[in-house]
């Protein structure tokens, strides 16, 4: 794997300065969205089933859309996928905004979320991807680049969780999906008027067999991203938010608010990882390594299986999920972040969108069976008791997070020695 520090040319920094803004728009229109469905359907009376139920298409085509998108990006450059990605979110928000929310129905949100999670995932790959192209191989700036977008991305996400939870309240359902189609709007404008040239050079040559992998260190990595994320998604797409409102009482927006300030704070950690993390690898850098995930994959664990511990035993249930979660988010936060560096450090330049893609697909497939298990095991455990939802969701993360732990053991201890993981 080359080493060549490559220098960062004004076009490319300022193509990925645009495409990192119109990924924000879009990050917080999702956020928004995603929580103004949630809690729409759900004071309709649906089940937690049911809500998980509306955002299964989402997560599915996220799946399919990592795994072309980065052939896409490959194969046709990584401007074309984001225009793509902003078109496609600016059709689903509009299905939304036209019907009036008395007509909405599950079939029908279900396909607009599907359309949704497409363009979600178009531009997060874009954006990505275009980390790699612009800092190099240049490993400190490369990590430093990827903590500060994926950070502030989540920032996003968080602020559009609590817009759409205040604004379900203020304006209501349909004139806040508005909004935020309008938002995205003027991002796929502004973006069209100031992008210069292209971002990345297109492949004519890209075959879809190429966007599987052969590096052994990228695969690993992949099934270990789908356990932590699905780790997480397991509590926070449905038992959570249904817990805060239907068990502790809370109004939406306080529930939307605590989501919001959770994926806040957990973006602000990640954008800090490179400080927060300093360790000494064996050939002398600072930068994170297997060892890392490894090890702060293990201390996550012990999160979720203590707040459910105390749920079951009856001990403060509010003062147990909310400093427990606030916990588990720093750690996730650091976690998330080492894994997105390591998929850049991992991967070569003329692979990056591919190996970037099969990441994400990866990602997506845990947030699907978290989303899912979210849903279920919620209703499943209350039958025995108010918490025995959110204790069930809160196990099964713990099971996640350690098998994402045990996967992390195969990881290399040294960026250097990923080559050494590349089988022919």
């Amino acid at each position: 794997m080359s080493t060549t520090v490559e220098p960062v040319e004004r076009n490319g920094v300022r193509n990925y300065a645009i495409v990192t803004l119109a990924y924000w728009a879009d990050t917080l229109a999702d956020g928004a969205i995603r929580t103004l469905v949630l809690f729409f359907f759900y004071q309709l009376g649906y089940s937690a089933l049911q809500v998980a139920s509306l955002f299964l298409f989402y997560e599915v085509f996220g799946i399919v859309t990592n795994l072309c998108g980065g052939y896409l990006g490959s194969r046709f450059g990584l401007k074309s996928t984001l225009f793509m990605g902003l078109g496609t979110q600016l059709v689903a928000l509009s299905m939304l905004a036209w019907m009036p929310p008395s007509t909405l129905t599950v079939a029908y949100v279900m396909a607009s979320q599907a359309l949704s999670g497409i363009a979600k995932d178009l531009t997060k790959m874009s954006s990505k991807s275009a980390v790699k192209l612009v800092a190099g191989d240049s490993q400190g700036r490369l990590f430093k680049w990827v903590a500060l977008l994926t950070g502030s991305k989540n920032a996003l996400k968080g602020v559009g969780f609590f817009l759409g939870s205040l604004m379900l309240s203020t304006l209501g359902f349909q004139a806040s999906v508005w909004s935020f189609a309008g938002l995205v709007a003027v991002a796929m404008l502004l973006a069209a008027v100031l992008m210069r040239g292209g971002l990345g050079e297109a492949n004519k040559k890209a075959k879809f067999a190429h966007m599987f992998s052969d590096n052994r260190a990228v695969n690993i990595l992949a099934v270990a991203r789908l356990f932590l994320f699905g780790a997480r998604d397991v509590w926070f797409v449905v038992a959570v938010p249904v817990f805060l409102s239907s068990v502790l009482g809370w109004k939406f927006w306080q529930a939307g608010g605590f989501m919001a300030l959770w994926v806040i704070g957990y973006g602000a950690v990640q954008a800090f990882a490179p400080v927060l993390i300093r360790r000494k690898t064996a050939d002398g850098t600072k930068e994170p390594d297997g060892h890392t995930a490894l090890w702060l994959a293990f201390t996550l664990a012990l999160f979720p299986a203590g707040i459910a511990a105390a749920l079951f035993f009856k001990l403060n249930a509010t003062v147990a999920v909310v400093a427990g979660l606030i916990l588990f988010g720093i750690v996730f936060a650091l976690n998330s972040s080492v894994h997105s560096y390591l998929i850049l450090a991992y991967t070569d330049r003329d692979k990056v969108a591919m190996n970037v893609g099969i990441y994400y697909m990866a990602n997506a497939c845990g947030r699907l069976a978290g989303t899912i298990l979210s849903g279920l095991l919620y209703q499943i455990g209350l039958r025995s008791s108010a918490n025995g939802g959110l204790v069930l969701c809160l196990l099964a993360s713990a099971g996640f997070v350690l098998t994402a732990a045990l996967l992390s053991l195969g990881l290399p201890e040294r960026k250097a020695q990923a080559d050494s993981c590349i089988t022919q």
